[in-house]
């Protein structure tokens, strides 16, 4: 399996003064006949609490959830799941990715800023699929999205269409709509994660998996463009349902029409919008929206936006899927010169994770630190066995080196580890790195490239062979992934899976706890917005007559907006209290018409159809919940079980050691 190429910049890192050293570390609690040392508990209470109290309440709530996971942990290991040579595989996975922080040095603010100005030239299209996790999720939920979002990508690259997976694995809300595109977007609109996996992949190509704070994405870069700059419009919105009929449509359509007749013949766009929109977020600024650039809006109404000319231009009615708009432009901004962005963009910068170290300035820091010795006169002999030909053909032949055994350089730490690196080795690694390429300079030249790269990453792989002994919040997050992907593969066993599948338990479940499934009091309703009260009554008075002469919903519409599409609009459906103030204001009793006036002076007729008493959910209509439940109810059942198999014992004093008053 290709390892994944995440962003972990939402690692909470614990500090080194709250760990313990080794002995100075008691045992705090035994579970079976294992025994699990202060510090360990310490750590992850720390980073599952931003300002861990150490209260006495709060350390014993965390130790009762502390012990649920180490019971099911340890029976883990006692199936031997954690000798899995699959596990082990994804465990080495995961600490190449958690090393990389410690592999880094932060790069310059300014190459950063310039990085960011030179991105903002362009504007990226591309499309995503999400997996959503949290910043602060557990182990194993971080385990499950990582999968979850490996195995969508393993089926792109085998050939499914990427819009396919992304509407059946995709949690981006808006998937089913877009099919995962996100329109053109440039810098600093993404995260810094999700930007550079933009940025850096090829168009065409779909990137490995990138952590952000919304979860695990995957990258599909389709196209690449000049910068269009940002621009200030206001718009007048008429809304359309998902599920409109066509005459709702066809309604729709006239009215924004009727509305864009007024708009070009001079009537005040402002006053129109406060009046007609439907978007109650703009109309009261006159329809104005906050300035925006490419990826803001959907791709319709940014099209529309972009292609008006000059200050002052209203749109045609355009289409997107919320509705009909009608769109002026106020104002455009072309991107402005790096020198007056400077401070915005440094501000911008320095507020994200885009403060990384440089490769170069993080090794010139391990040299000093590992006393870097080096034999400089070692590398000459490798000018003279290899030749041009073979070097840039790719085809040289270590053998030729068998004779050369001096060291090149040798790194020592302060505990004294030693490492030595060999012409031996410097020869194998020119073998495996030497590839078919057009000379780009002298051999000596290529060589000395071949020679700084093996420095870098043989003293970067010294520093990485040593993390685990130099910083014991990285060995307590390799021990706490480890738990994490045990954890997540018995709780899938034994919890999650199982009240998928097991439709009878389930029901089971249900039928025995019907109660806490119930909707209450409901009603189905119809509310037609008016365009004023004067309508309001005429309407009402149709309503009344349609009733008698049998006449359906939308030859009653047809009737009052024979003369103006704009007089009578409507929205069904079944509502709870709280769900539409339309709907809390009417008085809930069936076959009744109201007019009700909004605090904001629209005017609605309400028609309450019928009022729905409590009822009880459908399976069906509460089966998340229902599951959730039956899930929680599993797990509650097999921690009693562990805590009768594995006896658990609290250090009392180890623990009390620790709780501030």
């Amino acid at each position: 399996m290709k390892m994944k190429k995440i962003v972990l910049t939402l690692i909470s890192i614990i500090s080194f003064n709250t760990l313990f050293s080794q002995e100075k570390d008691p045992v705090l609690l035994e579970i079976g006949n294992e025994k699990i040392p202060l510090s360990e508990f310490k750590a992850i209470y720390e980073k599952n609490n931003n300002n861990p109290s150490y209260a006495e309440k709060d350390l014993r709530d965390y130790m009762d959830l502390f012990i649920k996971f180490k019971l099911k942990v340890h029976e883990a290991r006692e199936l031997g799941l954690d000798t899995l040579p699959q596990l082990k595989k994804e465990l080495a996975g995961y600490r190449k990715q958690l090393a990389q922080p410690y592999l880094n040095d932060k790069e310059v603010t300014d190459k950063l800023i310039k990085e960011a100005y030179e991105r903002m030239k362009y504007e990226i299209r591309a499309s995503h699929i999400l997996v959503k996790v949290p910043q602060d999720a557990l182990p194993k939920d971080t385990l499950a999205a990582y999968k979850k979002i490996m195995a969508a990508r393993k089926r792109i690259i085998k050939g499914e269409p990427f819009e396919k997976v992304a509407k059946e694995v995709s949690e981006d809300e808006y998937v089913k709509q877009t099919g995962g595109d996100l329109g053109y977007f440039s810098a600093l609109y993404m995260v810094y994660p999700f930007e550079n996996a933009a940025y850096n992949t090829n168009v065409g190509e779909v990137s490995m998996p990138v952590r952000t704070q919304f979860g695990y994405h995957l990258v599909k870069v389709t196209d690449k463009r000049p910068s269009r700059g940002k621009i200030k419009v206001a718009h007048i919105m008429v809304r359309t349902k998902k599920d409109a009929t066509e005459e709702e449509l066809k309604r729709a359509e006239e009215k924004i029409n009727e509305i864009y007749e007024k708009a070009i013949n001079g009537e005040d766009f402002a006053e129109l919008a406060k009046k007609y929109s439907d978007d109650k977020g703009s109309a009261f600024r006159g329809g104005e929206l906050p300035a925006f650039g490419t990826g803001r809006m959907v791709e319709s109404f940014e099209e529309a936006a972009f292609a008006l000319e000059k200050d002052g231009d209203i749109s045609k009615p355009v289409r997107t899927p919320y509705g009909w708009h009608i769109i002026k432009r106020l104002e455009k901004y072309d991107l402005a010169p790096y020198d007056e962005m400077y401070n915005e963009l440094k501000a911008k910068v320095e507020r994200d994770s885009r403060s990384n170290k440089s490769r170069e300035m993080f090794i010139n820091k391990l040299k000093n630190e590992y006393k870097f010795k080096e034999n400089k006169a070692a590398l000459k002999p490798f000018y003279k066995i290899i030749s041009a030909e073979e070097l840039f053909s790719g085809k040289w032949n270590p053998e030729k080196a068998k004779r050369l055994n001096k060291v090149m350089f040798s790194l020592t730490a302060n505990d004294n580890e030693k490492a030595e690196y060999t012409q031996q080795d410097f020869a194998q690694y020119i073998a495996k790195h030497q590839h078919p390429h057009k000379s780009k300079g002298s051999v000596v030249q290529e060589i000395n490239n071949l020679y700084n790269k093996f420095v870098e990453e043989k003293i970067l792989a010294f520093e990485d062979s040593r993390l685990e002994k130099k910083y014991p919040e990285f060995r307590l997050l390799m021990k706490e992934y480890e738990d994490g992907i045990l954890l997540f593969d018995l709780t899938d066993k034994k919890v999650w899976s199982k009240a998928v599948k097991d439709t009878a338990g389930l029901r089971k479940f249900y039928m025995e706890h019907r109660e806490n499934y119930k909707w209450p009091e409901r009603v189905d309703a119809s509310i037609y917005k008016c365009k004023d009260e004067k309508t309001a009554k005429v309407f009402v008075k149709l309503l009344k007559k349609a009733e008698k002469k049998n006449w359906s919903e939308e030859e009653v519409l047809n009737k009052v907006n024979e003369n103006s599409a704009l007089n009578v609009s409507v929205e069904n459906g079944v509502f709870l209290k709280g769900e539409n103030p339309v709907i809390d204001k009417a008085e809930w009793k069936e076959n009744t018409k109201q007019i009700i006036k909004t605090d904001d002076g629209q005017i609605y007729v309400v028609k309450i159809n019928k009022v729905i008493p409590p009822t009880y959910k459908t399976i069906e209509e509460a089966r998340g919940l229902i599951t959730s439940d039956y899930q929680n109810y599993l797990e509650e059942e097999w921690v009693k079980e562990l805590k009768a198999k594995y006896p658990v014992k609290i250090h009392e004093e180890v623990l009390k050691s620790i709780i501030k008053q």
